[in-house]
């Protein structure tokens, strides 16, 4: 066995096309679930703090199971933890099509979240078991770049396939046809990737901490390990507001679903291509230049969305918000896996996926009070825009350089 991506790279495009599939799943709700709130269940589209309720629901359920996949990765393996994530995702595009309530929407998102925290932690994960430490940031701009290459492409094929089926037919299709494929390949072609990890250790300086004392690291003892798992947590409020205020404030404005869909699919398109070069530039450049830098254009790309109401500055705005989100995304995660040690990495990685992924329950409470309070979409998006700028000076101020030389 060796370590590298030229080495492994069978098992690295596996785990890419894993990613890819788990990217497609969540990308299927993001254009439906949306629409289905005010089509099939009437709830009003200024019923902000009500909508917002799935997408607390799912980043609570899969910040939770991000921590849980972490801890038992190291356990049982990468690959029983990803089948298992997959497992969970099997009910949802059925629970979506009968739901008669929107409770029932909000049951397969917390499913959802489930598939969505153990597999892409696993995607991850697995795939740095398998590379050498100089390629981390490629290796997880990789990751990140097929998974939000599945989000933007899932939100496009749905929107696009409602016209033929409808909301709930073109989701059940096309969800059944991608988890049931993911499930044939993880099934028959994965490899468990924890034989792997010994060969990280040839130093012989390897330090070992319990997932209890990983997780008070990060949540406040160690400052520079804090200050990136803020700028984690709150860049979910980007893709909160993506997912609940994005379709509402598009549609509203420009009265088209395809629109509506192409806009979010570009900002989805820009941070998942973007990564396959973002990653490799940290490797060379640097990590934190790269989030500091990331999180201020992000910003930005937020707070200029609604200035302006036309097709071509929606769709500047949101490549600008998705660059963003390509220069921080893959080099957050990198940072946090430049600081651990490999013996207790998978819990790393999960109590950061943990923290980041709550940040989907705190941003999308926070657009629903702040929309609801003042009535106005339009705060929402300077809600979170503010947030970005302000989270880009903590880790500014508090963060280290880890790039391994």
């Amino acid at each position: 066995m060796q370590l590298g991506i030229n080495a492994n790279k069978h098992q690295v495009i596996h785990w890419l096309l894993q990613v890819l599939f788990v990217g497609l799943t969540l990308g299927m709700t993001r254009v439906v679930v949306p629409a289905l709130a005010n089509q099939e269940y009437g709830i009003a589209p200024d019923s902000y703090l009500f909508l917002s309720t799935f997408v607390i629901a799912f980043g609570v359920v899969k910040g939770a199971l991000n921590f849980v996949a972490g801890h038992f990765a190291e356990r049982i393996g990468r690959r029983p933890v990803h089948l298992i994530g997959w497992l969970f995702a099997l009910p949802v595009p059925w629970i979506i099509w009968y739901a008669p309530s929107w409770y029932w929407i909000i049951f397969a998102m917390v499913l959802l979240g489930f598939n969505q925290g153990l597999c892409w932690s696993m995607t991850q994960t697995a795939k740095l078991d398998l590379t050498k430490s100089q390629e981390r940031g490629l290796t997880i701009g990789l990751n990140e770049f097929s998974g939000y290459l599945g989000v933007a492409l899932g939100g496009l094929v749905t929107a696009h396939a409602v016209d033929f089926w409808g909301l709930r037919d073109s989701l059940l299709y096309f969800g059944n046809l991608v988890i049931i494929s993911a499930l044939v390949v993880t099934r028959s072609s994965i490899k468990e990737s924890l034989p792997w990890l010994p060969l990280h250790n040839t130093a012989g300086t390897s330090s070992h901490y319990s997932t209890g004392q990983v997780f008070a690291l990060m949540a406040g003892k160690n400052r520079h390990l804090t200050a990136i798992v803020q700028a984690g947590s709150v860049e979910k409020f980007v893709d909160a507001l993506v997912w609940i205020i994005w379709p509402l404030y598009l549609y509203q404005s420009s009265q088209s679903l395809e629109t509506t869909g192409w806009i979010i699919s570009l900002y989805g398109i820009t941070w998942g291509m973007s990564q396959l070069l973002t990653g490799h530039w940290s490797d060379k450049l640097g990590r934190k230049v790269m989030n500091v830098g990331g999180m201020a254009i992000c910003g930005l790309g937020v707070l200029l969305m609604p200035v302006y109401d036309s097709e071509l500055w929606w769709a500047v705005t949101a490549v600008t918000t998705g660059f963003g989100m390509a220069l921080l995304y893959p080099n957050l995660s990198a940072a946090i896996v430049d600081s651990a040690d490999p013996s207790w990495r998978a819990s790393a990685i999960g109590i950061y996926r943990f923290w980041r992924d709550f940040g989907y329950a705190i941003g999308a409470l926070g657009i629903g009070l702040v929309a609801y309070a003042t009535g106005d979409i339009n705060t929402s998006f300077w809600f979170v825009g503010t947030a970005m700028l302000l989270s880009a000076l903590w880790l500014q101020f508090n963060s280290l350089e880890t790039r391994p030389d």
